[in-house]
């Protein structure tokens, strides 16, 4: 059986042709096909007589049809700099792993990315910079990694981007931020534009630009951490809200690790599905709240700090939970006497999965001690007093106590035990080619 042609991903810049290397140059001639953005495609000299195939949009729904289209050919694909870096070669590499019909040895050439580039330009060390893509994914991203003297380069997803960043900095509190919106790096039309984010007036320029932030907070805009336990006033809330001291103790409970999924049930506020999200930007998180209004909320509590991406479920646990993603860990912050939520949160985690339940009522403190006695784990009070005034003195005022319980999903019996574990998979790429 004849083995299947490799399939050639070469990065290109916007000094197109000339910025190529000879072993990229000759796979992009020699092959019979060219895929790519329009933009890329039209870079290339006639030299170059493979058919050329822009890219449909949405794009990663049309890969499989495309690469079975063309099997057996010489098929090169294009992208903007390095193709594995928010680009179409990760892409590529899950659609491929997924379907074996079209699976093919990948070899990528890469170019420098704009990330490499700016940061060239700028003098700015690319260990020590943020970076951001708004290419298919909401501006709220931007949010999270706002700190006072951080650096950030914000990939752009047009012209139009440069004007939505520097809306959303004057709304977070970040109008001081330096912005350069470097445009058609490494081309002959190179240039770049600066300002700060309250007095950015200028007209959107070249689509193809990244927007570099030298970050600098007001002195009276709210200052969010990066570690759990958010101040309580970062939230819109109606009382349902984990408050600042249990919030922090119960995501230390729940340990977020890169690349794992939370099911915050009875979400009231999302308060710990968001921090969860911003522990990593590959987390994942789904909040299950059954009234309308709570749930609006959650959405607008996660844009407003940053991890647009939480899912918001409206309905009644446990009946919305089927059908859901598997969890690796679930955290219960209301209904816990709702019939079978707990079997059926306990069911949904796989071997070595988490769950933590709160509760301040007698009823429900009484349902986790039998789920301790016969499960295992921590079973916890937390209580937290404020001082407060006192006539002309100072005592303290106590919070209702909270009752935690959290555990660890044991393998199943019989089962082998369990090799080193493997990364979570990380959420699929929206690509910007």
């Amino acid at each position: 059986m004849t083995p299947p042609l490799p399939l050639f991903v070469v990065g290109i810049g916007a000094d197109g042709w000339d910025g190529l290397s000879p072993a990229a140059r000759r796979e992009l001639a020699a092959a019979e096909v060219l895929l790519g953005g329009a933009r890329q495609l039209a870079l290339l000299p006639a030299e170059c007589a493979g058919e050329r195939v822009s890219w449909p949009s949405p794009l990663r729904p049309a890969v499989p049809g495309l690469l079975a289209a063309h099997a057996g050919r010489r098929v090169c694909v294009l992208a903007s700099g390095d193709p594995m870096f928010y680009g179409i070669g990760r892409t590529l590499t899950e659609v491929m792993a997924e379907d074996a019909a079209v699976r093919r040895p990948l070899r990528v050439l890469p170019h420098p990315s704009s990330v490499a580039y700016a940061c060239a330009r700028l003098g700015w060390a690319v260990e020590d910079t943020e970076v951001v893509t708004l290419v298919g994914r909401p501006a709220e991203n931007l949010v999270r990694v706002l700190h006072d003297g951080r650096r950030v380069l914000v990939l752009s997803a047009g012209a139009g981007t440069p004007g939505e960043a520097a809306a959303l900095l004057r709304e977070r509190g970040f109008g001081p931020t330096r912005m350069r919106v470097l445009e058609q790096l490494g081309g002959a039309h190179e240039q770049l534009v600066e300002g700060t984010a309250a007095g950015w007036d200028a007209p959107a320029g070249d689509p193809l630009n990244v927007v570099a932030l030298d970050c600098v907070r007001e002195p009276d805009a709210p200052r969010l951490p990066v570690v759990p336990g958010l101040p309580d006033d970062a939230y819109e809330h109606d009382g349902q809200l984990t408050k600042r001291h249990v919030r922090a103790a119960t995501l230390a409970a729940l340990a977020p690790a890169p690349g794992e999924l939370l099911w915050d049930v009875g979400g009231g506020s999302g308060s710990i599905a968001v921090e969860w999200l911003r522990a990593h930007r590959s987390c994942r998180a789904i909040g299950v709240e059954r009234d309308a209004d709570r749930a609006a909320r959650i959405g607008r509590n996660a844009r407003a700090l940053g991890v647009p991406a939480l899912r918001v479920v409206h309905g009644a646990a446990p009946a919305t939970l089927a059908g859901l993603p598997t969890p690796d860990a679930v955290f219960i912050g209301g209904g816990l006497t709702a019939p079978g939520l707990l079997d059926a949160c306990w069911d949904a985690l796989p071997p070595g999965g988490r769950i933590v339940a709160n509760t301040v009522t007698l009823e429900s403190e009484a349902l986790l001690t039998q789920w301790y006695r016969r499960h295992g784990g921590e079973l916890v009070r937390l209580a937290v007093a404020h001082a407060v005034p006192v006539g002309g003195f100072t005592g303290w005022r106590q919070a209702m106590p909270v009752t935690q319980w959290s555990a660890v999903k044991p393998p199943r019996p019989g089962a082998p035990e369990p090799g080193p574990q493997e990364a979570a998979a990380p959420p699929r790429s929206q690509d910007p080619s």
